[in-house]
């Protein structure tokens, strides 16, 4: 719809303007009754649900309305154009508008309307958001003296009549907490509990409940940033992921124990509704690695889903071959492994991704599927939400279907955590979809 509208504004505006050049008038009235006509045709397209009014249409309606107002006034007062035509005026004023129109319509460019995965479980799903600040904790990222706080949305069956399995998601490197809604979406739609956590400095951005705004930490994007220009020792790598895994971690845990803690005493259905005998984690990317983690951590995580992310809690660098070194400890916990092209190629190039490998002992029971053709962020929602944003990010367009990748990936994971923490029937993945 953005694009056809803004091909739709392209011809009108240079064909309007062939015209009037032809035939040497400016042609105001009728240029009047068509923004009149466009501005009404907007409304009513709205009004149908052809176009799903949200603050990506916001400026396109502004402008459009501008010149319905500015054209009927015209229209009302009827005034004789005394104007002589200019032919420069004419290209110049089109040209204006046209530019005019790129800017309206750049947010529905960027962020274009589009289908939802689809959701397949039984309940309607309710939402809540809430922030939990943690007393243990002081803020490293900003000098503040203010304890650590963490953001958190909950997906869960809406009118609960029992309780259900809690899954917390952690997200990537510049993530935020709804990168991956369809998964949560879907799950709770099958009787699961799920929190999402927004980690604060190392996501895009977070919202607390009273309206504070927490952007990325730029010393944290620049640790990111050198990381993958390759800049940094194997040494000093494994120091970052150190650091980066324990804020991760404590967060995970800190949101964990504060949901077990209410769940024994707060009245909320995001509360009461929850089997607190039943817990996963998963998470894309860094979450991923976070999720690994915590499943080798705590002991009453029962299944762990990693997406895309190399285990950091199993590798051991070794400074006399200045190499990591996959850990000779046995994880225990159910895991399903999820990997794109971007990192299914590096599984067996790549020291980082060492204890990754398949024929890893210490991890020989764990499922591991390969998604043909996607890219890293294909296991995520944003190729839907906005695709020029993902391939600028991820260097490029993937070869895979982005609807058929996020729906089989949510069909996996939750026949995963269907047959772990339910015991529904049997969880056999193919190697590669």
């Amino acid at each position: 719809m953005d694009t056809l509208l803004l091909f739709i504004t392209l011809i009108f505006e240079i064909s309007f303007a062939i015209y009037c050049m032809v035939t040497k008038q400016n042609h105001k009235k009728i240029k009047n009754w068509i923004r009149i006509a466009i501005f009404i045709a907007f409304v009513m397209f709205t009004l149908s649900s052809v176009i799903v009014w949200s603050l990506r249409w916001v400026m396109l309606a502004i402008l459009l309305f501008i010149l319905a107002v500015k054209g009927t006034v015209s229209l009302i007062r009827n005034k004789t154009n005394t104007d002589k035509y200019k032919t420069f005026k004419i290209v110049w004023k089109s040209i204006i508008m046209i530019l005019a129109f790129v800017v309206v319509l750049a947010p529905a460019i960027v962020f274009p309307q589009h289908k939802s995965p689809k959701v397949t479980g039984e309940y309607d799903v309710a939402t809540a958001t809430y922030t939990y600040v943690d007393k243990k904790r002081m803020e490293e990222f900003a000098d503040t003296g203010q304890n650590r706080f963490v953001n958190v949305e909950f997906w869960y069956p809406k009118n609960a009549d029992g309780r259900y399995p809690l899954l917390v998601f952690s997200h990537g490197a510049y993530g935020i907490k709804a990168s991956n809604t369809s998964t949560y979406m879907e799950l709770a739609s099958h009787g699961y509990v799920v929190v999402s956590i927004d980690h604060p400095y190392h996501s895009f951005y977070t919202r607390s409940e009273d309206g504070t705004v927490v952007l990325l930490n730029t010393d944290y994007k620049r640790e990111i940033d050198n990381m993958n220009k390759g800049a940094y020792t194997k040494e000093k790598l494994f120091e970052l992921n150190q650091k980066w895994m324990k804020l991760r971690t404590d967060d995970m845990n800190f949101v964990i124990n504060t949901i077990l803690e209410k769940a024994k005493s707060d009245n909320k259905p995001t509360y009461q509704c929850i089997n607190t005998e039943k817990i996963g984690v998963f998470g894309h990317s860094m979450g991923g690695a976070a999720s690994v983690w915590l499943g080798r951590e705590r002991n009453d995580i029962r299944a762990v889903v990693n997406i895309d992310a190399p285990f950091f809690s199993e590798l051991i660098y070794k400074k006399e071959i200045d190499d990591y070194v996959a850990s000779s400890e046995a994880y225990t916990t159910p895991l399903l492994n999820i990997y794109s092209d971007d990192v299914w190629r590096q599984l067996e190039s790549n020291s980082t991704y060492v204890a990754n490998k398949p024929n890893n002992e210490q991890l020989k029971e764990a499922y591991t599927v390969h998604f043909k053709g996607a890219k890293h962020l294909s296991l995520t929602d944003l190729p839907l939400f906005s695709p020029i944003l993902a391939n600028i990010l991820q260097g490029g367009k993937a070869d895979i279907d982005p609807y058929y990748c996020i729906e089989t990936e949510n069909e996996l994971i939750l026949k995963f955590f269907d047959y772990e923490l339910k015991g529904i029937g049997h969880f056999t993945p193919k190697g590669t979809y």
